[in-house]
Order: C-alpha cells, then sequence, then structure tokens
C-alpha cells in the first residue's frame, strides 16, 4: 500500500518518541576505591553493584569512576561523566574535599548530584550552586551535636580535638566547637594531621600536656586510628570518642585493641539488628545489611556501602516522577530530577527518613543517628 507523505511524517514522529521512551538513565558515580579513603569507597562501589537495573520502566546504566581519594581526579571524573558519557545525575564522592570540589563542575552543568560525604557545607543551600547538590550522610552538625549531649551527661568538662588537615576536620572543628561552647565544654587543644600521614606524636604529646577530660578525633576511615593508637601508646587514659567516618570493619581491624570503649555517633544502619523493632528504620536497614552480606559475607556491611544505597533509594523516588515530565538525556529531565529530589518527603533510607525541602538537601532529623560503644571488637548500641 502507498503511503501518503504526512503519514511518512507521522510514523518518523511516532518512531522518534519510541526511541525516547526507551532512552536508558545514566548515572555517573564517582568513589574513592583506592587511596587514604579507600575502605570507605570500596563498599559504595561494591553497593552500586546491587543497586537496580530499572528504575520507572527504564533501563539504568551505572558508569563508575575510581577518584583514588584526590580531589583533582575527582573533578576530572566528574567532567568525564558529563561530557563524555552524558549522565543524567552523579553520585559521589566518598569524601567532603571531593564532593566540595564537584559541587562547581554539576552546577555548571545543571546536573543533579547526591555526595556520599559528610560535611554539612556540601549541602550549603546559601550557597546557589548547592541547588542542584543532595547528600544521603548525617551532617557533621547533627552528629556533633550527639557527641557533646553524651560527653556532658558523662560529665566530661574539658576535650582535646585532633582532625584531618582538610574539609572535613575543619568542618567538623566549626561544628563541634560551636556546639561545646553553647554546653560550657572547654576545648583546650586543637590538632590537625594529614590523612596519609604516617606519624602524628608531636600533635599527641601537645594533647596529652592540656591533660583533657577526652579527646575527639575527627577522622574517617583507617586513618583516623593513627592518633588513638599513638595516644594509647604514650599512656593517655581519658575517654575516646570518633566521628561516624569510621563506622566499619576495616577501622575496627587496624585498630584494634586500642579502640576497645570508643564512642561515636553513627548511622541506625550500623546496628540495625539492635534496633527495637518499633524503630521504623530498622526493616530498610536490614534489608541493605542481608543484600551486601549475601554478596560479600557475614560482617561486610558498612554505613558507607549503606550511603551508596540510600541514594540509590532516593533516585528509585525520584526518577518516576522526573519521567512524567521529560526523558532522560535531556536537559529538562535533568531539571525535573532535580526538582523530585527536593521534593521527597518521608522516604525511609537505611540511615533515616528523608524530607527535603528547597532549604535542607540532606532532610534527616534525630531518628538518623544513634550512639554506639565499640566493645569486644564490634559494634554496641548504647543509645
Amino acid at each position: 500500500m502507498k503511503l501518503h507523505k504526512p503519514s511518512l511524517l507521522a510514523l518518523a514522529f511516532a518512531a522518534g518518541l519510541a526511541g525516547q521512551a526507551f532512552a536508558d538513565i545514566n548515572v555517573g558515580v564517582v568513589v574513592s576505591a583506592t587511596g587514604p579513603a579507600a575502605s570507605l569507597g570500596i563498599p559504595e562501589k561494591n553497593t552500586i553493584a546491587l543497586m537496580p537495573t530499572s528504575i520507572g520502566g527504564e533501563k539504568v546504566n551505572y558508569i563508575v569512576l575510581d577518584d583514588a581519594s584526590d580531589t583533582t581526579t575527582a573533578v576530572k571524573d566528574t567532567r568525564k561523566l558529563l561530557t563524555e558519557d552524558k549522565v543524567d545525575v552523579i553520585v559521589g564522592s566518598t569524601i567532603t574535599p571531593n564532593s566540595l570540589a564537584m559541587i562547581d563542575v554539576v552546577a555548571e552543568a545543571e546536573t543533579p548530584m547526591i555526595s556520599m560525604a559528610a560535611s554539612a557545607r556540601i549541602v550549603d543551600t546559601s550557597n546557589p550552586k548547592v541547588k542542584w547538590v543532595f547528600k544521603t550522610p548525617q551532617n557533621d552538625i547533627q552528629m556533633s551535636t550527639a557527641i557533646v549531649e553524651h560527653m556532658t551527661s558523662a560529665g566530661i568538662k574539658t576535650v582535646a580535638f585532633i582532625g584531618f588537615a582538610d574539609a572535613y576536620g575543619e568542618g567538623w572543628f566549626q561544628e563541634f566547637s560551636k556546639i561545646a561552647e553553647a554546653r560550657k565544654l572547654q576545648i583546650v587543644a586543637n590538632e590537625r594531621y594529614n590523612r596519609n600521614d604516617t606519624s602524628v606524636t608531636g600533635q599527641v604529646l601537645k594533647i596529652i600536656a592540656a591533660k583533657p577530660d577526652a579527646v575527639l578525633i575527627a577522622g574517617s576511615g583507617t586513618p583516623a586510628a593513627l592518633p588513638q593508637k599513638t595516644l594509647k601508646e604514650k599512656g593517655y587514659k581519658g575517654a575516646f570518642y570518633q566521628t561516624h567516618g569510621v563506622a566499619n570493619k576495616d577501622f575496627l581491624r587496624v585498630c584494634g585493641k586500642d579502640c576497645e570503649g570508643t564512642l561515636l555517633p553513627a548511622g541506625p544502619v550500623l546496628v540495625a539488628a539492635q534496633l527495637p523493632d518499633s524503630n521504623p528504620i530498622k526493616k530498610v536497614a536490614l534489608d541493605y545489611v542481608t543484600k551486601y552480606e549475601a554478596a560479600h559475607g557475614k560482617g561486610s556491611a558498612s554505613t558507607f556501602g549503606a550511603h551508596a544505597w540510600d541514594a540509590g533509594i532516593l533516585l528509585q523516588h525520584a526518577v518516576p516522577v522526573a519521567l512524567k515530565k521529560a526523558k532522560p538525556g535531556t536537559k529538562e529531565f535533568k531539571a525535573a530530577l532535580r526538582d523530585a529530589l527536593e521534593g521527597l518527603k518521608n522516604v525511609t533510607v537505611s540511615h533515616g527518613i528523608v524530607n527535603m525541602s528547597p532549604t535542607d538537601h540532606l532532610g534527616f532529623d534525630q531518628r538518623a543517628r544513634v550512639m554506639v560503644k565499640i566493645e569486644n571488637g564490634d559494634w554496641k548500641l548504647i543509645q
């Protein structure tokens, strides 16, 4: 049968729509799978492999790059994902300095980003570029509050601080010092060290000389063990606190007996099995732990992999909303996905319950934190 010209045009238009309808969603992932933050980035990378390959009826491709815990590489990886792989959203990076450096790149490309790093600066909406940025780990503000509350209830009057000499350590000191001052907790020492340092003896001797009741170590991953092991070696007898940046088995392995009794705030997923059944987060947290340990062995799940898992849950809720407005691979879809992420309400993830808003691109309340003690080489829920 001979087709008239209008029919041919109609068929061509319909074919174009059909092609768009099956456009893949491309998710660019930047993780620190090597370098000083590898103990954080590896479980994140492993978790990406467990994520769904279809959302809202569309195929999802995950393109994973390793930034080697290096800020310059993180920026380079982000540019590649945006310009060469044409991704619709970025998930990453693992650590605060890299995530902060990536903000300019995603804002320029008007592409949403979900960070897996902790600093509140990453989602400080006073910066207009943060319009495009969200994150899954608890803010250092929330966790600092939990630590100060525990210290004051334990009768601690003086504390020494030692943290990374980068945005993670500085962000923690800024938030912790503000809350400590408000609660009349005196900071008697403030020291820094680099993630790849092999000695912190000089800093530790200054801390011991200040005679604090407790020490807060603001590091992440296995490098956070160094100050604590050195303090123990030099005979410090006070209380130890760490941040949620150490909540994995690699830290326990490296720190060993020197970390017995250490206190830290953490996401509920770290002690999912110990949560009461009434906790609304328990089911989702256990679901992640079960899936990860089925793939990687008993005891292998960590809070860091769960940060990646939670990014996936956010996308599973936001993508179907965005698909109603635009197709993947378009500028309009990126904008719609950003709006959908910002509009998420009452989404339960493995670390808490998310309620986003234009001024809150994390969306957690205090249900997203618990206090944990290291006891017999494992994590024990104490609050």
